[in-house]
């Protein structure tokens, strides 16, 4: 069985304080990129998601990682661009 990444377990606390469709609206593309100790690099599909994550749900986010003994732990959005393949062809 596969270690749970620090991102993992902030998904597992954050499932439990939202609705089922919000969290599938907002998590449910994210993904675990790396984790340097002070920081972790979460890729996200769109700009729309980032901006809407750390808008508002950063406390959460913060608080989530508190409770796992990561205070003080940024956490970095990074867009993957998947979501906006038809830019690709305009350069």
């Amino acid at each position: 069985m596969p270690e749970l990444t620090v991102w993992d377990e902030v998904l597992r606390l954050m499932r439990g304080s939202l609705e089922a469709e919000d969290f599938r609206r907002w998590f449910g593309a994210t993904s675990y990129a790396s984790d340097s100790g002070d920081q972790i690099t979460i890729w996200v599909p769109t700009e729309a998601v980032r901006r809407h994550l750390a808008t508002h749900f950063d406390d959460a986010i913060r608080g989530a990682l508190e409770r796992i003994g990561r205070g003080g732990t940024y956490v970095r959005f990074v867009v993957t661009g998947l979501a906006e393949d038809e830019d690709e062809d305009e350069e």
